[in-house]
């Protein structure tokens, strides 16, 4: 048994009834922004599980904005006890215990992967009904008084406009200049609905940190960003597109409707909701989660938990800007033709061969039985894939959870680096183009990074129309080509080469 287990064995002997001995540790895949275990261990002469959340790298202290896991253990408790479904938090860890805060918990059996949520045969007759469930659960969420159950004084209280500019501000603070992002606050800002009753918001509920069974919702997880603050923010939420799994065409959660969604909250909290303001939040959501991603890669950069899976994450803030784009200023985009290179199979298939159908991004893709017409020394693509293949072929059938998880992130990372090499230089210079006869005489220099500056910062101090039909195209070109680089496969990526007028 290491020292982390150790120290864990001993809070749980002094701290939790019937205990007698830690079985076994096993940290989880997936949790980007912090820990998962499944924990088994004998309790009064029977063995079960449990399930240990703990901050990243085992830090101690309320990170910036969010209420920390102490209040997070709170938030859950309360809920339960007001009907929403969650597991028993059975204790919190604290600073003397020596691993960081935590909380350990009861261990729910369900599926909480989004994708198997939308498409497992063993849920098809509880999905039709998911988007109701989810809507009657947030009103319960949502009629939760923060003062009688004392969370006031430890949650934040951000009003829309605040909201906003709290998260332009976090993502101009990374220094990575993506001006669609600064479109997106600026229309947020024009566009914001009228400040609405300030509720308890859990702020993070979606498909993902929902634990389904046949049954329905059986646990609401993740409150680690939970604060007071408009409602209407869960609702738009679960109805971005992120969390869709590639279903198109059911905007909660990939599993159902909008009408389903706002009648179950309307029949548990009387309240017809306005479309167009949950629509807003919708909007929001792709911004939020486009930001969180790009939090992700300087996470990777600066710490705690510098993992393969981050920098990957990282590269996901493409996908919520084609959301935007699509949700803000559609229209028809011009994709890069691929440089041919040493497989006969192009990683990013050309405009005339894009349909809602087609595999962008399959595993047989470069394979490293491709007949390469070179015979010099190993090419750069040519080593990206045999580590690929590697990580596919031997490392993910070799290995379990977490290990062959992040063996995939890595693979699939690589095919990112595949198709930068295809399409990457072209695309940049492209937007080189763009750039310089958008900023007329203030993109004079060829520096592609001064550029991009310069029409984020054009947009954020307002001296740059939003309504300029130049400015959408080259946003949507530009977005919607990085998109097909990052992730080809991705519905709102589809949505937007398969755009008609």
């Amino acid at each position: 048994m290491d020292e982390f287990a150790q120290s864990l064995d001993a809070v749980l002997r002094s701290r939790l009834k019937g205990f007698e001995a830690l079985v076994s540790v096993e940290r989880l895949s997936g949790g980007a922004s912090q820990e998962t275990y499944r924990l088994m261990a004998q309790i009064n002469g029977q063995v079960q599980p449990l399930a240990l959340r703990r901050a990243a790298g085992g830090e101690v202290g309320i990170p910036e904005g969010k209420p920390g896991l102490a209040v997070e253990a709170k938030l859950m408790r309360v809920a339960k006890a007001a009907g929403v479904p969650e597991p028993e938090v059975y204790l919190v860890l604290e600073p003397d215990d020596g691993l960081g805060d935590g909380f350990v918990m009861e261990w729910l059996e369900g599926e909480t992967l989004g994708a198997r949520i939308i498409r497992s045969p063993e849920l098809a007759e509880i999905r039709p009904r998911l988007a109701y469930q989810c809507g009657q659960i947030l009103a319960a969420i949502h009629a939760i008084d923060p003062v009688a159950t004392g969370l006031a004084p430890h949650l934040q209280t951000l009003t829309t406009e605040d909201f906003v500019r709290n998260m332009w501000t976090q993502y101009r603070e990374l220094a990575t200049p993506q001006p669609m992002i600064d479109f997106t606050a600026r229309w947020l800002l024009d566009h914001r609905p009228p400040e609405a009753e300030h509720r308890l918001v859990h702020n993070d509920f979606r498909n993902g940190n929902l634990m389904i069974t046949a049954q329905g919702v059986i646990g609401v997880l993740d409150w680690e960003v939970c604060h007071l603050g408009d409602p209407m923010r869960d609702l738009g939420w679960i109805c971005t597109n992120s969390w869709r799994f590639g279903q198109r065409q059911l905007p909660v959660g990939g599993f159902g409707h909008y009408d389903d969604l706002l009648a179950g909250y309307a029949a548990v909290s009387g309240h017809q909701v306005d479309r167009e303001h949950v629509r807003f939040w919708e909007v929001f959501g792709s911004f939020w989660w486009a930001i969180g991603c790009l939090k992700m890669a300087d996470h990777f950069r600066h710490g705690p938990d510098p993992s393969v899976e981050r920098p990957g994450i990282g590269r996901r803030s493409s996908e919520c800007q084609v959301d935007c784009v699509n949700l803000l200023i559609p229209g028809p985009v011009e994709l890069i033709q691929p440089v041919a290179t040493f497989s006969p199979t192009a990683p990013y298939s050309s405009t005339a061969e894009h349909s809602s159908t087609a595999q962008h991004s399959s595993t047989a893709e470069h394979s490293s039985t491709a007949e390469y017409s070179s015979t010099d020394m190993p090419a750069v693509d040519e080593l990206v894939v045999s580590v690929r293949d590697f990580l596919r072929a031997e490392v993910m059938p070799a290995t379990q959870g977490r290990t062959s998880f992040m063996a995939r992130v890595a693979s699939n990372s690589l095919d990112i680096v595949l198709r930068e090499l295809a399409v990457g230089p072209t695309h940049l210079v492209n937007e080189r183009s763009r750039l310089q006869a958008l900023l007329g005489s203030t993109g004079s220099t060829d520096d592609i990074l001064a550029l991009r500056w310069a029409l984020a910062d054009a947009v954020f101090d307002g001296s740059m129309p939003l309504d300029r039909a130049d400015l959408a195209r080259h946003l949507r070109t530009t977005v919607v080509n990085q998109a097909g680089i990052d992730q080809p496969s991705y519905s709102g990526y589809l949505a937007a080469v398969d755009y008609r007028d």
